[in-house]
Formats: C-alpha cells, structure tokens, sequence
C-alpha cells in the first residue's frame, strides 16, 4: 500500500495532488505500523500457546503395556517370584534365638566404618560418609558389578556426571520432576548454553549417547551400556522417610543397564536384563523378591516395570535395591533416538527374474524408526551394602565377606570391629 501510493505520487505534477498523497501516504504507514504491532503481538501469543501444549504434552506419562495391574499404590503392586529364604543366611551364620540383628548403619558404626556426623557437619542432613572395610566393601560391590555386566557384554562406558536440560527432557526427568534435582548455577556452568544439572542416574547421560544423531542400524541393536556413576537427588517429596541411615541419600552409587533395541525385541531384552540384576543378588546370595509395579506405583516414563526387592532383616522387610523399566519409544521420541531397519529382501518369480536380469536396481533403504530404551538397576550399590551388612552380620560382631566380592577385598572372609584385629 505505501509502496503504491510513492508510486503514484511520481506521476502526480499538482501540490493539491501531493498534498492528498501525503495525506494517504502517512494513513498507510498508520496501517502498516498497526499490522506489524498486530502480527508480532499474534506471533507472541502463539509461542505463548505453543510453550503451554508443549508442558502439557511433556506431563503426559507413558502408555502402560496390558499387563501392568491396576491399582493406587505399592501395595497393589504384583509378586512374581521370590528367591532365597529370609532364614537362610541367619541358619550358616549361626544366629541363635536371641539374636536381635542390628540395622545397616549399626554395624557399619561397630566396625569403624560409619561417619554419619562427620558428613552431616560438612554438607548438611542425608549424606554419609564411610570409612575403612567399609568404604572398601562398598567398591568392592561397583567393581565386581561392572566385571559381571562387562563379561555379560555390557559396554562399560564412563559418562558425564552433569548433563543439560534437554539431555533430562530426552528420558522425562523434566519438565515433571525438576524439584528432585540438583540444579547448578548459569553462573558456574552450563551446557551449551543451557540449564546444567547432576545427574539423578547414569540412565540420562548414557541414554542420551546416541539421541539426535544419525540412525543406527538395526543390525547394530540391541546396544548394551554398563555405568557405574555417583547419582544426586534432592528427595524433595520425602521429607521424614528413612532419615535413618543409607537407604535415602542425597548422594549415592550405583550401577546402571541401559539398552537400545527394536520394538520387535524390547520385551525380551527386558526380561534378561532383570534376570541381569537378579543374577547379581543370587550371586550375593541376598534373598529378594520380584514384583511387577502396578499403573498407581508405576515411574512415569515406564510402560511396564519390575522392581527387585531385597530382604533386610535389621528392618524385618523388603527394600526396593532395582528397578528394571521398559520404557518403549517414550524416550526415543523425546530425544529423537532412531534405527534404520534392515532392508527387506523381495522375492522374485522366475518371469520378473528373465526381465530384470540385465537391470540392476539398488534396494531403497526403509525410514528410521523410534528405538525401545529400557533401563535398571545393576545394582544399587549403596542399597546393596545395605543388604549386606544387614544379612551378613554375626552375633560377635564381625561381617562376613560374600564370598563373590572376597577377591576385591584382598581375600579377607571377615570384616571385624577394631578391638578385634
């Protein structure tokens, strides 16, 4: 409009004409300066709406697989399998009837491994710091994790311990569940500009290897990853559980499966590796139990979960110590995580074999897909200590040593209070 009127003002000779131009002139710069406050006021308000759809989307959880069972809460959660009886252990070790056994954190302060105040004054309430057989038994558990899974055929990979918000975004740690996290200020570091957090589990950075690259091959899939990583969670929703001792930390270890399948295989890569896990408390000969999660107890990324759940008998109960998730595409289509399918071979009559035998036609490669991820404890190894402590501890005092984990603890079967050695 102003363009046209310039235009036909070169052709008007008259000042009555240039005075009308003028006029006309100034009215469409009116319109002109309207339309673009118009359009960039439309244009806001559309990013506006688009942010909104796109936190509402992200707050939707995962489809459950049908067998999942219904219910509110852990207490509906299904039993699957038990291994191990509670007595057990308590009959080689020789407990007699008047045996009380001690919690984890009791034994540990016996044999002069256990610093809880001493983390306290540092760095403040649920963090612990551990000394001595026990610092080492607790290393002892990571690397003999790492050197089953490994010879299992677990890539061991060593990741970064601080990740961005869109790696969190990529396995739907955020936008839900930010106040769990351990943020860093923009001050101290961020990630290419973005948000910077500690990582609530090797889950994130080392599902998030492969996310946004070029498409694996299937024939590359299953892709089998092995992390053991310090993992830091603020435990904002769990104000007053488990103050007491190692089951509810700030900080802790442990040690992570991650695989990266197809849709065809990701149910059956799921069951091995919860048999990975439980493989490591058999070994352990840890007495646990496996249940299947109900839709009410359910993680928000997992359409179908196991938890593996050890006995503790200072605590006379089960604990959580795994959790093997199969969390389908959910995640690959966060974090743009794909394969390109092999391509299907065509079967050929003999008359189309006679009129194509002199032409060559390569095979057209078929469109990426979403992967399957699935991820689980392999295993908790704070948790683990726990267990051990709790199920190996003799009436004198001493903790006998599993006899997996003696060849990383110099040989030594036993563990004893100072007064002893």
């Amino acid at each position: 409009r102003v363009g046209q009127i310039m235009r036909q003002r070169g052709q008007n000779q008259g000042d009555d004409d240039e005075d009308d131009d003028n006029e006309l002139l100034e009215k469409a710069k009116e319109e002109s300066t309207k339309a673009t406050e118009l359009a960039d006021e439309a244009e806001a308000k559309l990013s506006e709406l688009e942010s909104e759809q796109n936190t509402m989307i992200a707050g939707i959880p995962n489809l459950l697989d049908d067998r999942v069972p219904d219910g509110e809460d852990e207490s509906q959660n299904d039993v699957v399998s038990t291994w191990g009886s509670p007595d057990d252990l308590p009959r080689e070790l020789e407990w007699d009837d008047s045996f009380v056994p001690k919690w984890h954190d009791d034994v540990a302060l016996n044999v002069g491994g256990y610093l809880a105040e001493e983390a306290v004054r540092m760095s403040g309430s649920r963090f612990v710091a551990l000394s001595g057989d026990v610092a080492r038994l607790e290393r002892a558990l990571g690397m003999y994790f790492l050197d089953r899974h490994t010879e299992g055929g677990y890539t061991e990979v060593s990741v970064p311990y601080i990740v961005s918000r869109q790696a969190l975004e990529g396995t739907s740690q955020l936008p839900k569940f930010q106040e769990d996290l351990f943020a860093i200020t923009p001050q101290s570091h961020t990630c290419n500009g973005q948000d910077a957090f500690l990582i609530p589990t090797a889950e994130v950075p080392v599902t998030n290897l492969h996310a946004g690259g070029d498409p694996l091959e299937e024939s590359d899939l299953p892709l089998k990853y092995v992390a053991y990583t310090p993992c830091f969670r603020a435990e904002a929703g769990s104000y007053g559980r488990d103050t007491k001792g190692l089951i509810r930390t700030h900080q802790f270890n442990k040690v992570e499966l991650v695989k990266i399948t197809t849709p065809e295989t990701s149910d059956a890569e799921h069951e091995q590796l919860t048999e990975d896990a439980e493989n490591c408390l058999r070994a352990l000969k840890l007495p646990y139990r496996k249940v299947r999660l109900c839709s009410g107890d359910v993680g928000f990324a997992a359409r179908h979960c196991y938890d593996l759940e050890v006995w503790l008998p200072g605590a006379q109960e089960y604990r959580e110590i795994s959790s093997c998730s199969n969390t389908g595409d959910f995640q690959a289509r966060r974090m743009a995580l794909r394969y390109r399918p092999a391509p299907v071979k065509k079967e050929t009559n003999n008359n189309e074999d006679n009129n194509k035998k002199n032409k060559k036609k390569k095979a057209k490669k078929p469109k990426p897909v979403f992967c399957h991820t699935i991820n689980g404890s392999g295993l908790a190894v704070g948790r683990t200590l726990v267990a051990i402590l709790e199920n190996y501890q003799k009436p004198d005092g001493t903790i006998v040593i599993p006899e997996v984990l003696r060849p990383y603890m110099g040989g030594r079967e036993v563990i004893s209070p100072p007064s002893s050695k």
